[in-house]
């Protein structure tokens, strides 16, 4: 977009100055804090700057004052500005704020709001603050409610998130698409995959379920939620990512569609051909047009004209069917040729991740890709793990087309300490400075367990045009996390200090996201320590370290009682509590190993180690249990709250949930990818496994060892991922 253009929206949203303009901002604050619903005005900026660098993005601005009439004065050249400019007095002068499983902590703010002296001025370093990834939408969101998605869309709102990803409902599009087309719901069903896989379906990777068809009162409760997301989002600012037509079509489409140009995509991992291989339509097939604008339409009808960004990702870990720089040239030009027709305004939005596999793709067949879409301003990528695996470095900052610089940070919901505070300020800020393509900053996160301050500490930076001075950051964010606290002993701020120069300031790149412990994964006496990549299981940190902080953490609250009643407190004093169980299993399971291998084989030396081990699975699923944030039941009470009171449909999505955080498959495909360290789960599912393996160890010399044997022993008695995985333990809340 032009500056003029810009120029051009910025003075129609600041001429249309009724009362009514920011009503979604004036309804989060009545939402999550009633008492002060009179207590904020909201007010056009009279004036807007560029953007201090070089470019022509025009940024959002804010500037926040406390006028003698009693109120707080937020004025904003954006909604998002003004939900930031709020966000910055609300944390940095009242010190509230709202946050992942604790809730809503806005309505402790004090009776009489503070003052200030002088106006906060603030204003972003880049056009767009992202978030989300295709796959959090299953890995964290698959059975959300719309209490769920209002708390979302606040806590976007108010850290300037201004632009999101929108995949929920997209079935019910699809499903008309198809339907028009002429296949049969038969023939759709086929290709629909379940509720908790539902984005790997959306990315070409698998088709079909291991379990019953997608229901249809399932396509539409998604769908009409959808709707109220998509209208809250247009409320608070923040532009929604539509879904369009990828590519992806059911088999059966060359029955209605004989000469339709179709190829199967790539297997993925090691799933059967009845569940991957989807089958692609062509792009450079006129059917594809026809199919994109069928789509665009009927969002447009439903939802309205609230954006023209649509996600479209066709070789997410998925190869092309062929490498010919001219064939995928002629892909990508005909994909936005079809996007650009069915919407003038068309940007394409896509992730980067494709491009990390080498094998495939270099600097000859992604130029080719990307130099299909003519005009760079038509794209938009996602550069989806910067923080680790940047790929705007290799493709000079993707050869003019503008990028967001992505954090992963967490795959599959794993739950361990981790950061890599110094990549995402220092790292971050000099790739604005240097690429002339850059705009925006963005998480891209495969779930939010835990770790908040990281995600913060990215949102912030993407508002200051240096590196943000992670020690004092902390200091802050510890003042507002704890408030309600009559006193934050200096213990707290101590510990987060640890915190901050241990575990968060990772760079060690061979473990490039948050570790997974190796008692989610299936017991071996090998291969299951230091390993690397994406799920690492490699500690970074000294773990006395953490014991520390969880020592000087526990000590605060002895000083200050009032600690023990502050739900944040509990929270943090559980995920380290855990994690230095967590880094404790290690050297047991050493242990154990040791004595197996010793040369002087001991039965009782076993037993002693087993059970040393099993104890301490069983005091953590003790601790996790006093919390529900780390409860399995909460992951499987919302999947069966979606069925409404209907016990087959209830069946059926707690089949799903159960399976994804297990097999992942239906038989094991993924295993423990989306591994959770919860209450319930590890008394159901990994003490079970870790005492087979126990049982193993004493009854089987070394060198008798068969791990295949071990294996299937450990699959058929856990009887993981099916209809009869059962878990007693598990209290309903």
């Amino acid at each position: 977009m032009c500056s003029f253009t810009k120029l051009l929206v910025y003075f129609l949203f600041a001429g249309s100055a009724s009362a009514d303009y920011a009503q979604g901002i004036y309804d989060l604050v009545k939402r999550r804090m009633p008492q002060h619903a009179d207590s904020f005005q909201f007010s056009p900026l009279e004036t807007v700057q560029n953007s201090p660098d070089h470019t022509d993005q025009v940024t959002d601005q804010y500037v926040v004052s406390t006028p003698e009439n009693g109120t707080v004065l937020i004025e904003g050249n954006s909604l998002s500005a003004l939900s930031y400019g709020l966000h910055r007095y609300l944390a940095d002068v009242a010190h509230v704020d709202m946050w992942w499983f604790i809730g809503n902590r806005l309505d402790i703010a004090p009776e009489e709001l503070p003052t200030i002296e002088q106006p906060i001025t603030g204003s972003s370093v880049a056009q767009w603050r992202y978030h989300f990834n295709t796959v959090t939408f299953d890995y964290m969101a698959a059975f959300w409610s719309w209490s769920d998605w209002e708390f979302q869309l606040d806590w976007m709102a108010l850290r300037g998130i201004n632009l999101s990803l929108a995949w929920v409902g997209y079935e019910k599009i699809l499903l008309e698409v198809f339907k028009e087309l002429g296949l049969t719901d038969a023939e759709i069903s086929t290709f629909f995959t379940g509720p908790a896989f539902q984005a790997w379906n959306r990315l070409g990777n698998i088709q079909g379920f291991w379990g019953d068809p997608l229901p249809n009162e399932w396509i539409e409760s998604q769908f009409e939620l959808q709707k109220k997301i998509l209208a809250r989002m247009v409320e608070l600012g923040i532009t929604p990512v539509l879904p369009s037509f990828t590519g992806f079509v059911p088999r059966a489409i060359t029955r209605v569609l004989p000469n339709a140009k179709v190829v199967p995509g790539s297997r993925w991992n090691v799933f059967s051909s009845n569940y991957t291989c989807d089958t692609f339509l062509e792009p450079f097939d006129d059917n594809f047009a026809l199919l994109q604008k069928s789509t665009i339409s009927k969002q447009q009808a439903y939802y309205g004209n609230i954006s023209h960004i649509y996600a479209l990702d066709q070789y997410n870990e998925n190869n092309p069917f062929s490498s010919n720089p001219d064939y995928l040239r002629n892909i990508s030009r005909t994909t936005s040729q079809s996007l650009k027709a069915a919407d003038p305004d068309a940007v394409w939005l896509m992730q980067s991740w494709l491009f990390l596999d080498a094998t495939f793709w270099n600097n000859v067949t992604i130029c080719a890709y990307l130099s299909g879409v003519e005009n760079n301003s038509d794209m938009l990528i996602l550069d989806l793990f910067a923080e680790s695996q940047p790929v705007w470095q290799l493709t000079d900052s993707y050869y003019g087309k503008p990028w967001i610089w992505c954090q992963v940070h967490d795959y599959g919901g794993n739950m361990g300490l981790y950061g890599q505070i110094m990549n995402i300020t220092e790292n971050a800020t000099a790739a604005l400075a240097s690429s002339g393509s850059m705009v925006g900053f963005g998480h891209t996160m495969e779930s939010q367990e835990g770790n908040e301050i990281v995600y913060d500490l990215l949102l912030d930076q993407a508002w200051s045009e240096t590196p943000i001075n992670t020690s004092q950051y902390f200091e802050d964010w510890v003042t507002v996390r704890y408030a309600g606290t009559q006193h934050v002993p200096q213990q707290l701020f101590d510990a987060w200090e640890i915190l901050r120069w241990s575990a968060y300031n990772n760079t060690n790149l061979a473990s490039s996201s948050v570790p997974k412990s190796i008692l989610e994964l299936e017991p071996s006496i090998s291969g299951l320590l230091n390993r690397e990549g994406h799920h690492p299981t490699t500690i970074n940190y000294d773990p006395e370290l953490v014991v520390e902080a969880w020592a000087l953490t526990y000590e605060a609250a002895l000083l200050e009682l009032s600690l023990w009643d502050n739900p944040a407190f509990n929270y943090d004093l559980i995920f380290l509590t855990r994690q230095v169980l967590v880094n404790a299993f290690i050297p047991r399971y050493e242990l154990l190993i040791s004595f197996y291998n010793n040369e002087n084989y001991s039965v009782p030396a076993i037993v002693s180690a087993g059970r040393q081990l099993i104890d301490l699975l069983q005091s953590l699923d003790t601790v996790l249990g006093t919390n529900e944030c780390f409860q399995l039941a909460q992951w499987i009470n919302k999947a069966v709250s979606r069925a409404h009171g209907n016990t087959t449909l209830a069946a059926y999505y707690e089949y799903n949930a159960r399976n994804q955080i297990t097999l992942w498959g239906p038989n094991g495909e993924i295993s423990d990818y989306a591994s959770k360290q919860w209450a319930g789960l590890i008394s159901s599912y990994y003490v079970p496994r870790w005492q087979i393996l126990v049982d193993y160890l004493q009854s089987t010399c070394p060198d008798s060892y068969d791990p295949t044997n071990l294996h299937q022993i450990i699959s058929h008695s856990s009887q993981i991922g099916s209809r009869n995985w059962t878990a007693r333990e598990i209290k309903r809340l």
